[in-house]
Order: structure tokens, then sequence, then C-alpha cells
């Protein structure tokens, strides 16, 4: 009986720490699409992407519209460790992985079949009220694109 009250606490102790460290993370919350402030190309774009705690998980969804102007929907659940996760949604990816380099910067990789289509870094800014998403791949033609996307926070 002692045994598994001590384990209890233990669980519920690693599922706070957790969750403390989600909401330590500058990415946290909902983040909309400054189309003003952002140089895109005619790829798709996120106009929202939304972080949250997902037991000791993030969650990352995006809403938007693909290069025909067709809403789209993407979600992602991991770990910012460096490891491929699997993203549904997104025709071209299959796995994104997401690094944490410091407080405010993250690097991400979108593969299909293993293999990197996409890369980027993603940078929120000192004051936590937005962040700017850069990368760079081939689109679903195999064409080179590039795009800075400025988000500003809800």
């Amino acid at each position: 009986m002692k045994i598994r009250s001590i384990l209890v606490v233990a669980a519920l102790c690693l599922a706070g720490f957790g969750l403390a460290l989600a909401a330590d993370n500058a990415n946290m919350g909902t983040w909309k699409l400054n189309e003003s402030k952002s140089k895109l190309g005619n790829g798709p774009k996120n106009t929202t992407v939304t972080y949250t705690a997902d037991g000791d998980n993030i969650k990352v969804t995006t809403d938007g519209t693909d290069a025909e102007g067709k809403a789209t929907h993407t979600e992602w659940t991991g770990k910012f460790d460096g490891k491929d996760y699997p993203l549904t949604g997104d025709p071209n990816s299959d796995a994104r992985s997401y690094k944490q380099v410091d407080d405010h910067t993250l690097m991400l990789d979108n593969k299909k079949g293993g293999k990197s289509v996409v890369s980027g870094k993603i940078v929120v800014s000192a004051d936590g009220k937005s962040r700017t998403v850069t990368v760079h791949g081939k689109d679903s033609k195999g064409k080179e694109m590039n795009s800075t996307a400025v988000y500003d926070k809800e």
C-alpha cells in the first residue's frame, strides 16, 4: 500500500514537472500570422499556430491554406528533443522534429519517408509578443521555396 502511494505521488510530480517546463516555453500559446510583416512564397501558409501541453509532450496544431487556397490543418505531438514524431494533415510530410536551441529558439525539420523536405528556425522575440519562422525546402512539386513568416501572440 505504501509503495503504491509513493508511486502515485512520484507520477504526479513528474507530470507536474512536465507541465511546468511546457508553461515556461516561450512558444506556448496561440500565434496569428502577420502577413504585412511576412515574406511568403506561393506555397502553403499557416495562419494560426497553437502550442499546448499534452501530458509531458507538446502539441502543435496549425490551420491555414495550401498553395491553391484550400483549408489545411496539421497536428504534431512530441518533445523538443530533435527526434522525429508523426505529423498528420500535411500531404508533403509525415514526421517532424523540433530541437530546442535556447529559451527562444527552435529548429524544425519536416520529413517525408525519412527524408528532410522542409527545415527552418523559429525565434520568439525577447518580449514574447512575436515570433519569426524562417523555412526553406521543396514544395509539393519539388520546387525550391523559402519563406519568412511573422506571428503575433494572441
